[in-house]
């Protein structure tokens, strides 16, 4: 028997303020709410374009995103040129976010793609990269992905 063909749903996300979490994700991506419920104990938010929904926000943590214990490590997405990178690290520096890199960097020495990576207000590690055009840039970690270590 093979196992049908799967493609990633959507990606839940535990926050600790669903007001700044919702318009740092709606800002950064360009996210629509499809839904969201942000009164009484259970206050969500379902985000995604064009009707497909991609993130939840689930208002129902406290702290800061743990790096150092299994889980989930990064949360990606690609986007279709370079362009669009270094458009996403404009806003990102315009909301006072700081990349964990300088700025858009290659996936490993020689890779012709990459991207930027950054945290979100709860400290989760994301990215944005396309599939070529950062190889402009040197590696930051050599000998390894540079998604992988940071």
């Amino acid at each position: 028997m093979s196992t049908p063909a799967l493609r990633t749903g959507h990606v839940g996300l535990n926050v600790t303020d669903l007001t700044r979490s919702v318009a740092f994700y709606r800002q950064v991506f360009g996210f629509e709410v499809l839904d969201e419920r942000s009164d009484g104990e259970r206050r969500f938010a379902f985000l995604g374009r064009e009707g497909t929904l991609m993130v939840t926000l689930w208002q129902q943590s406290g702290g800061v995103f743990p790096v150092d214990r299994p889980g989930l490590h990064h949360l990606s997405f690609q986007v279709p040129d370079i362009e669009a990178v270094r458009r996403a690290e404009a806003t990102l520096r315009e909301l006072g976010v700081r990349p964990v890199h300088d700025g858009v960097v290659p996936h490993g020495e020689g890779a012709s793609s990459g991207g930027v990576f950054f945290t979100d207000p709860d400290g989760i590690r994301l990215e944005i990269y396309a599939p070529s055009g950062a190889d402009t840039a040197p590696a930051p970690t050599q000998g390894a992905p540079t998604c992988g270590f940071f």
